[in-house]
């Protein structure tokens, strides 16, 4: 039985390739933690043999990197960029996607035009990758083409 609320359709993270989250931004951050509790009670079930179990990325994120990333950061209250209908950056904040190296996932920190965020990509990365760290995945900080910064993360 349906009751047309948000848990119906499935819980997507923000990965900032995408439009900005409809509806209000508790109702937001109310199933941003449940997703997120979500993934801490998979890792305490199957990294239970660790000694940390919370600190270590459990299989299911290693086969969903991309979305176990982007539900990292959002939960870490990070805030994602975003796209409108015609493909144009309306929001700055990080942006996840497929790395490319097989199991790896990039992080970039992108904005509108003008926006400043290639001045903001340093500092806002480096707090994306301590955000990951904190959660068992390896994020380097590197430079890429024009200069610009972006994370490569493994687990």
């Amino acid at each position: 039985m349906s009751s047309g609320n948000d848990h119906d359709a499935g819980f997507e993270p923000a990965t900032g390739d995408g439009p900005l989250p409809p509806g209000p931004a508790d109702r937001r951050a109310a199933s941003v933690r449940t997703a997120f509790e979500g993934l801490l009670q998979i890792r305490r079930l199957t990294n239970a043999g660790r000694q940390d179990p919370e600190g270590v990325p459990a299989e299911w994120e290693l086969r969903r990197a991309v979305r176990a990333v982007a539900l990292a950061l959002e939960a870490d209250g990070r805030s994602p960029s975003a796209v409108d209908a015609s493909g144009q950056r309306v929001a700055s904040g990080y942006r996840v996607q497929a790395g490319e190296a097989p199991g790896t996932v990039r992080v970039e920190w992108l904005g509108p035009p003008g926006s400043g965020a290639a001045h903001e990509e340093e500092a806002e990365l480096t707090r994306c990758a301590a955000a990951l760290g904190r959660l068992g995945w390896t994020a380097l900080l590197y430079r890429g083409p024009r200069r610009r910064r972006f994370l490569e993360v493994e687990s």
